[in-house]
């Protein structure tokens, strides 16, 4: 099975300092292959808990390669939640990746273990009858604290949903449930891992990002 790794992390903090030089980023250091995955960005500044900056990706298999350039960008500069991140930015980032595996049909919506399993949900919307669906990834009810209703409720509402969320209701939800390797990152343990390997900090505009730097653009 593949796992999330510290090189997939790394290849993630690439692509988007590339972004910023307007170069390629380096060849990843992990062999490709076709999996469900997603990219997050958190930020923390002056030792805060960590703040969602962005997540992005996919539940169908696609290559990791491609996915995780294309994802760490998209979720960096396009989830539409937040605004863009910036380069002045990157010191106070750290970036988690997510390999999904183990998709399996829930019984029903209480069908899964908190900090375990990932959720999609699919269901009618009985105000509009359209179909909507949503999903969490495993690590989101135990960081937020969520029982198994709780879990639900939100993740309709993510879905779209705005009306009244009877227990009737949450027994018509299909739910299925998966589960995840991940790997996170802070930008500092990324610059180490570039200076370890590469013989130098990462630069843009020939000038060193590392804690505290600021750049305008």
């Amino acid at each position: 099975m593949v796992v999330a790794t510290e090189e997939m992390a790394v290849y993630c903090f690439d692509t988007l300092v590339s972004h910023f030089t307007g170069d390629q980023p380096p060849a990843p250091a992990f062999e490709d292959g076709n999996h469900p995955l997603f990219v997050t960005w958190k930020k923390a500044t002056n030792g805060s808990e960590p703040r969602l900056r962005g997540c992005i990706g996919t539940l169908e298999p696609r290559q990791i390669v491609s996915g995780f350039k294309d994802y760490a960008l998209t979720s960096a500069l396009r989830d539409r939640r937040f605004p863009p991140i910036q380069s002045k930015e990157l010191p106070s980032l750290e970036c988690t990746v997510s390999i999904l595996t183990d998709y399996e049909p829930a019984e029903d919506y209480l069908d899964w273990e908190v900090g375990k399993h990932g959720l999609i949900i699919e269901f009618t919307d009985p105000d509009y009858n359209i179909r909507r669906s949503a999903t969490y990834l495993p690590e989101v009810a135990s960081h937020e604290g969520w029982g198994h209703i709780e879990t639900i409720d939100t993740l309709m509402k993510k879905a779209g949903f705005h009306g009244s969320i009877t227990e009737s209701l949450r027994k018509k939800i299909r739910v299925t449930r998966y589960q995840s390797t991940l790997y996170t990152m802070h930008y500092g343990e990324y610059v180490a891992y570039v200076k370890k390997n590469r013989g130098a900090a990462p630069a843009i505009n020939g000038m060193p990002v590392v804690n505290g730097f600021k750049l305008g653009r």
